[in-house]
């Protein structure tokens, strides 16, 4: 892994080299706050929680992380660079990690960013900051699932667009299967059973069991797995290329 390192920052500082990046925390820093005080009404819940941005987050990340892992190998395919990256002294492991770390290091800065939010309800009250601790941790390993599924996604074609598109139809599906509508609804043709199993492959169910604080085991290694089979697929589908 001594090729890590390097390829690791030529990746994460590229982020900052293009006013993209910062496009992006902009607009989702201001997609937070617009969810957090008017549509999650944080001023009319009389609370002070971090609750409202939690609930939406799953949602925001919907687009948001879709948009920052579709470059991560569409651009290499479509520029040719990928070509020149399989010649290199440089294992298919070490590229795929160093991109999705770097891209998941990104997602880190700006859910950090979001830190105003943390001081106003403590200004406003005394909320348990524990539990927002938690939220954030939860968050930070959902932003890892999601991302995990656009590096996959954005391997498998040179088009950016179709890239993004893949992503966010496969996250909202890993959404969907989580979320309290979606499951009511199965619940009036499906048995509880049935229902559990499909809820518990959802990532909502076990964001919301870390953002509530509880950091249990079973959650975590929920989104460490779907880490590892979004780079699995993603490796996969790189060494097919590579041997084709």
């Amino acid at each position: 892994m001594e090729n890590f390192v390097p390829l690791f920052r030529r990746e994460f500082l590229g982020y900052f080299r293009s006013p993209v990046a910062y496009v992006f925390i902009v607009i989702f820093l201001l997609a937070s706050v617009g969810c957090t005080f008017f549509l999650g009404g944080l001023f009319e819940s009389d609370q002070a929680s971090l609750d409202p941005f939690f609930n939406y987050l799953p949602w925001l990340f919907l687009v948001f992380v879709p948009a920052v892992g579709m470059r991560l190998w569409a651009e290499e395919r479509r520029s040719g660079t990928i070509e020149i990256l399989f010649t290199l002294p440089v294992t298919m492991t070490e590229a795929v990690l160093s991109k999705f770390l770097a891209g998941w290091a990104f997602l880190a800065v700006a859910l950090f960013l979001t830190f105003p939010l943390w001081l106003t309800v403590n200004y406003l009250g005394n909320p348990d900051n524990g539990v927002i601790f938690a939220g954030y941790v939860g968050s930070l390993l959902m932003a890892g699932a999601y991302l995990s599924v656009s590096c996959f996604t954005s391997s498998l074609s040179k088009n950016q667009v179709i890239s993004f598109v893949l992503g966010v139809v496969i996250c909202f599906v890993l959404v969907l299967l989580g979320w309290g509508v979606f499951t009511d609804l199965m619940a009036s043709i499906f048995p509880a059973w049935l229902i559990d199993v499909v809820a518990d492959a959802g990532f909502i169910t076990h964001f919301q069991s870390i953002s509530r604080g509880l950091l249990d085991s079973r959650d975590i290694i929920y989104f460490i797995s779907a880490i590892t089979v979004g780079l699995a697929l993603n490796t996969m589908t790189l060494n097919a290329r590579k041997a084709s």
